[in-house]
């Protein structure tokens, strides 16, 4: 692959789990301005990593937070358009059992994004159907070759299975540009009981961390007494933050943390 085409990332970026997901997040289709609003924000300040998976958006809204940012970019013309990174992430669904399964799903989903920067493996199928995974990475793998893509990834991978694929990968010439595993300040253990930073870094794996303000926890937005959002971010809070000091006590020193440094920055 030429030189200009190699996958240059920005430190920051945006997720879009919640962008056309009604069934987990609550989207409705008039929160569509407010997003591209969202979008053009992140775009203009430099946080053009746009993060997104074809399974954000079920039913009628299949493939709707990728559809949602093929337009927006589309319809961009702000600062920094030429930076933008668009990348997504592949499900292992259980009918997708061939290396062409994926091919085809990505030609999906490049057709709404308008392009595929960085393809990435949604999860591992290590734990439940292994003899699945090998064939889908082969189709991950081929995309980097025919140059559909910029680079490759993976996503909530462990130590284990990616020096695996790592191995696989190396075989073909293949490197594993980035790896994604939940991590905040609420959700420590992919480094400091996986070790993933480290082995990443021995590996040449850039290391990128998804829901890194805890599902909206670390903005101050929500309170201990107050009401949490709904569908199943209340659900995941809920278990995790209800009747927990301790959370709510990091929630609010970083909260405070940011806002004396906003105050500063103006």
């Amino acid at each position: 692959m030429p030189a200009n085409q190699r996958l240059i990332l920005p430190k920051m970026g945006c997720g879009t789990w919640a962008w056309g997901n009604r069934l987990l997040w609550g989207y409705e289709e008039r929160m569509d301005e407010e997003l591209r609003a969202v979008f053009n924000h992140c775009a203009s300040q430099g946080a053009s990593l746009f993060d997104t998976g074809d399974s954000y958006g079920t039913g009628r809204l299949n493939g709707r937070s990728e559809q949602l940012l093929g337009q927006f970019l589309q319809d961009y013309g702000g600062p920094e358009g030429d930076k933008i990174c668009l990348a997504t992430k592949l499900a292992a669904y259980p009918w997708r059992l061939t290396r062409q399964s994926m091919i085809r799903a990505a030609q999906v989903s490049a057709g709404r994004l308008g392009r595929i920067d960085l393809v990435q493996m949604h999860w591992s199928t290590a734990n439940y159907a292994p003899w699945q995974e090998g064939a889908l990475l082969d189709g991950i793998a081929s995309l980097y070759e025919q140059g559909a893509v910029k680079a490759v990834g993976l996503s909530n991978y462990g130590p284990k299975r990616l020096q695996w694929v790592h191995k696989k990968f190396a075989e073909r010439g293949v490197a594993i540009a980035t790896l994604q595993v939940q991590y905040s300040l609420l959700s420590t253990y992919p480094v400091t009981e996986l070790g993933l930073k480290d082995l990443c870094d021995e590996l040449g794996i850039q290391l990128i961390a998804y829901s890194p303000l805890g599902l909206g926890l670390l903005t101050g937005k929500y309170q201990e007494q107050g009401p949490l959002p709904g569908g199943f971010a209340d659900f995941c809070l809920s278990d995790c933050c209800r009747g927990c000091d301790r959370c709510w006590i990091v929630c609010k020193k970083w909260r405070d943390r940011c806002r004396k440094r906003l105050h500063k920055w103006r």
